[in-house]
């Protein structure tokens, strides 16, 4: 059969062939019952729901949709912070969106600089952004998805703070607080890998991870360590060290995690700091996996955002401005964020692997990184230079049922032509939309 017809006759009949694939969510929590997600939730084929009996033997009692490796426990979400969803919250993000549509006004900055000078408020929008951010990221991953079944993992406590440190430590000099913070991070990771085992034995093909510890992060735990440590705050040159160890002990660590599911590939947002991750590490998205990939934030199709971290430890981009979402309750926000490009490319991820359910996590990722739009404006900022092209890359899997991988995807860009939109002239991003937007969910908070 002439190739063209091959490709005509897969890219046609392939959906109606397709398989579920599973959607391990690594997050903050995602509601079940949300009218975008109750049809595509992951049930445990095995266990009964609330029955208090362990029907699968794991070791993890009525995990019926997930497991809450926060508060050990099954329930996946804690829906008492529903109410934390009011006006000012709701302004908050609207006007994060208008700030990069350039629509903002003097009185939405005004009103915006003083609520983030209020801590109570910063408090409230915090935890409401962690209970909401999992029900946010899970409703990208089934976005025009209709085979891909959401499982959730609760790894991000909503209120959460730095755990196991004191503030009476004696002074043991830098040398031992660089000791303690590779404990601390080698606990992080402990739990991680146990995380990492718990999908791998639900099986999960994809994994989004849309939370991680970045260098400003890892900055505030070092400087306050530091300060209760060593007696004295650090000098900036002993900050970026101390810090970009304990980063660095964090990415180590995240090997065993996705060692733990080698079956599974896994999706890491790149961060939020707008910073070069091959200087400054953001873990987990720094960790070198085949069944690993990290992507950026771009503005539309025209710019990367302006708080996007980059650089080539950072495999693609996806849009991650202005993304309208679910969030807990049935209720909707737009929200911009790393945290929003990853599940778009666990999305595709996901697609990829139910086009053609013998491809590896290490061919999906090929797929994903060979089939990209190539950017100008990427060069340099990503690894792969280019957009995730999602028609492209389900073409290419289901091409690779018939060819190999390389023809596959080369048929597949052949097919499918580079997507040269009429570019939106650039305009000037106004600098305070990046104090709007927050940064990754992260176990460590101060």
């Amino acid at each position: 059969m002439n190739k063209m017809l091959v490709i005509i006759f897969i890219f046609l009949l392939g959906p109606q062939i397709a398989m579920s694939s599973i959607i391990a969510v690594i997050d903050s929590g995602t509601d079940m019952e949300h009218q975008d997600i109750v049809a595509s939730r992951w049930e445990n084929p095995v266990d009964i729901r609330d029955n208090n009996i362990d029907e699968d033997n794991n070791g993890f009692l009525d995990d019926f949709f997930g497991w809450n490796f926060a508060e050990n426990n099954n329930q996946v979400i804690d829906y008492k912070y529903l109410s934390y969803l009011d006006d000012d919250i709701k302004r908050f993000f609207e006007i994060q969106s208008k700030s990069f549509l350039g629509t903002i006004t003097e009185e939405d900055r005004q009103w915006a600089k003083a609520k983030l000078s209020d801590q109570a408020f910063v408090k409230k929008l915090m935890a409401y952004a962690n209970f909401m951010h999992g029900t946010h990221v899970s409703g990208i991953t089934l976005k025009d998805n209709n085979v891909g079944k959401v499982l959730a993992v609760k790894l991000i406590p909503t209120e959460v703070s730095l755990p196991g440190i004191t503030k009476n430590n004696k002074d043991f000099g830098v040398i031992i607080l660089k000791m303690l913070l590779t404990s601390l991070a080698n606990k992080q990771m402990e739990s991680l890998q146990k995380v990492g085992e718990y999908i791998h034995g639900h099986k999960a093909d994809i994994a989004n991870g849309s939370f991680g510890t970045g260098y400003k992060q890892a900055s505030q735990i070092v400087k306050s360590l530091f300060e209760s440590v060593v007696k004295r705050p650090p000098t900036e040159a002993e900050l970026k060290e101390v810090s970009i160890h304990f980063l660095s002990a964090l990415v180590e660590g995240s090997k065993k995690f996705v060692g733990a599911a080698p079956k599974t590939l896994f999706v890491f947002a790149a961060g939020n700091d707008g910073t070069n991750n091959d200087e400054y590490p953001t873990s987990p998205a720094n960790v070198e996996a085949d069944n690993a990939i990290s992507v950026a934030a771009t503005f539309d199709t025209h710019s990367i955002a302006p708080f996007s971290n980059y650089g080539n430890k950072v495999d693609v981009a996806a849009p991650g401005v202005n993304i309208l979402s679910a969030v807990p309750g049935n209720e909707y926000l737009k929200v911009s964020g790393t945290s929003q490009a990853a599940p778009y490319v666990a999305n595709v991820a996901s697609e990829i692997k139910d086009r053609n359910p013998n491809l590896t996590p290490a061919q999906i990722k090929a797929i994903l990184i060979k089939t990209v739009d190539v950017r100008d404006y990427l060069r340099g900022k990503v690894a792969s230079s280019g957009m995730v092209n999602k028609e492209r890359a389900v073409l290419a899997a289901e091409q690779s049922k018939h060819y190999d991988l390389d023809e596959a995807i080369a048929l597949s860009k052949e097919e499918i032509v580079d997507n040269k939109l009429i570019q939106k002239s650039f305009r000037s991003i106004n600098p305070f939309s990046r104090e709007l937007v927050l940064p990754l969910p992260s176990p460590f908070k101060m």
